[in-house]
């Protein structure tokens, strides 16, 4: 077996930090905003163990973790990181098998396209930062997306939101007039 290395970077959300590992911990990505949502995964199940953590996300080879406030990265970094190793040696569920994340996009012609867009572009920008995006609707020009992992929250979202993605869509898709996020 090959030794397991965790790696962490910070993200642009100060409550939420990323731990990159030397393996694919799951095709596509899973959002584990809080304790009960998490049942379903062994891992995140166990990472909610810590009193200290709010929140869990999963996307390709990494994990991103919220904390709660009045916590200090300095005392729990060590800990989580440990953790992850361990998780990811022992092979801890990340996710239970039936679930699968499909790149079938459906609707209409324009809303496959936003949903490509999302996928092709936006989606590896995001992930780089511990979240990810999801389409949720197109109607009278407006894209409704949902943010996760460390994107649920994050101060600088809007910003994101507004400046970078909205206005790669109405670049690329020319029936797109406004990008919202849905709250979680």
């Amino acid at each position: 077996m090959a030794t397991i290395n965790v790696y962490t970077e910070s993200t642009p959300n100060p409550s939420t930090m990323k731990f990159l590992v030397n393996k694919l911990l799951i095709n596509g990505s899973l959002d584990y905003p809080n304790r009960e949502k998490a049942q379903e995964s062994d891992f995140a199940r166990e990472l909610f163990k810590f009193n200290f953590v709010d929140g869990v996300f999963f996307a390709s080879n990494f994990v991103t973790i919220t904390k709660t406030e009045g916590v200090d990265w300095s005392d729990i970094e060590a800990l989580l990181k440990d953790f992850v190793k361990g998780a990811v040696e022992s092979e801890l569920a990340v996710k239970p098998i039936e679930h699968t994340e499909d790149l079938d996009f459906e609707g209409t012609e324009v809303e496959v396209k936003i949903q490509q867009v999302l996928h092709d572009y936006v989606r590896p920008a995001v992930e780089q930062d511990g979240g990810a995006i999801a389409y949720k609707a197109f109607e009278n020009g407006i894209v409704t997306v949902e943010l996760r992992g460390s994107c649920s929250g994050c101060p600088s979202s809007t910003v994101t939101l507004k400046a970078g993605i909205e206005g790669l869509l109405k670049r690329m898709v020319p029936e797109v007039e406004e990008v919202v996020a849905e709250a979680m």
